[in-house]
Formats: structure tokens, C-alpha cells, sequence
């Protein structure tokens, strides 16, 4: 059971291309935020979508890998574990964010032509 502490799995696509990132050591880092829809009937019997954004963070060589092929709009499949970090915002306060950070990932709608040549560059 100690493989299922921390792990987030989620299906969804992303609201915009990855944000990229590079240190001075050649290191990438790449985040951008997934969307996830649940999908329900309520008690009037009207389908409703619930959207959920998760904010996405990949680094090392899966930042490599994001920055070819992750783009807005494709579904995907991830899997990584939750982070929560703290920061003051400019008048001071105290702020919180949860990330989820990526280890792996699947594309499951298929690339067109034109980004398959990319990819393969």
C-alpha cells in the first residue's frame, strides 16, 4: 500500500501550451494547468459538466518531453503526486498553492501530422 500514498491520477487537457522554463543549469521546468470535467445529472435531470483546473508542474527530462509534445487542448493521461507550497503575494499576505507534480504522462488523442514531425525533431 506504500505506492498509493501521494498519487494523483487524472485525465483532462490543458488550457494552454506548457510554460517553459530554463535555469542555468540547462534544467527545464514546465507547468500549465489541466482541466478536468465531471459530468452529472442534478435533480432536475440536466446533464451538468463540473470543471476542475489542477496546476501541473514538470521538470527534468518530462519537461523535455512536454515541451515537444503537450499542447492546448490535447487529452491526456498523468500521473504524479500533490504539493503544497507557501508564499507572501506583494502586500504581504500569506498565500498557498497546490501542484501537482508530474512523473508521468500518455497523450491519448493521436498527434497530427504536422506535430509528429516536431516531436521527432
Amino acid at each position: 500500500m506504500g505506492t498509493l500514498r501521494n498519487s494523483v491520477h487524472l485525465i483532462g487537457r490543458p488550457g494552454a501550451d506548457p510554460e517553459i522554463r530554463v535555469f542555468g543549469d540547462g534544467k527545464k521546468t514546465a507547468r500549465f494547468a489541466l482541466a478536468t470535467n465531471d459530468r452529472y445529472y442534478n435533480d432536475k435531470n440536466e446533464l451538468v459538466t463540473d470543471t476542475q483546473w489542477h496546476n501541473i508542474v514538470a521538470r527534468g527530462k518530462t519537461a523535455e518531453v512536454v515541451e515537444k509534445i503537450v499542447r492546448k487542448g490535447r487529452l491526456m493521461a498523468l500521473e504524479g503526486n500533490l504539493r503544497t507550497r507557501q508564499y507572501e503575494d506583494r502586500d504581504k499576505n500569506k498565500r498557498f498553492i497546490t501542484e501537482i507534480y508530474m512523473d508521468e504522462f500518455m497523450l491519448i488523442d493521436r498527434m497530427s501530422s504536422d506535430e509528429d514531425q516536431k516531436a521527432a525533431e
